[in-house]
């Protein structure tokens, strides 16, 4: 091998670990933040309820249904209108765990936009297109 061919092996294999440390340096930044995220998502427990206060809807943080609070007077209203206000406060709280989500992570993957793509320094280099999606997917979180 020539010299000129084995100093530019040496100085792609230079950029190729400088963009990996960047990598491993934002991955372990984020990691602290991933775990903190996740805990809070496991807490969350967004309530919606019907204008009147009759119905109480509680989600956890994937917006299942967890609580469901009914007045005595909701009990006395005709059943579709009772089916209509459970779900539309049941759909609202689910709305709110899945924006306190969104917002959660937006961090998590705006940090991931400033890591180089390992592609960029090896054709046979990963490529970290999925990984931002996956953190941009907030359903990978809320289920």
């Amino acid at each position: 091998m020539d010299q000129a061919k084995r100093e530019s092996l040496l100085s792609a294999n230079h950029g190729m670990r400088k963009q990996m440390e960047r990598l491993l340096d934002s991955v372990e930044g984020q990691h602290g933040r991933m775990s903190d995220i996740l805990r809070e998502l496991e807490n969350l427990r967004p309530q919606a309820g019907s204008s009147d206060g009759a119905v109480t809807a509680t989600v956890d943080g994937s917006g299942v249904l967890t609580n469901l609070s009914l007045t005595p007077a909701a009990m006395r209203r005709p059943a579709d209108e009772l089916a209509r206000l459970i779900v539309q406060a049941t759909q609202q709280a689910a709305r709110q765990a899945r924006e306190h989500s969104e917002q959660a992570m937006a961090p998590v993957a705006e940090a991931l936009d400033d890591v180089p793509e390992v592609f960029d320094a090896a054709a046979e280099g990963p490529s970290l297109r999925d990984i931002r999606e996956f953190f941009r997917d907030t359903d990978n979180f809320t289920r």
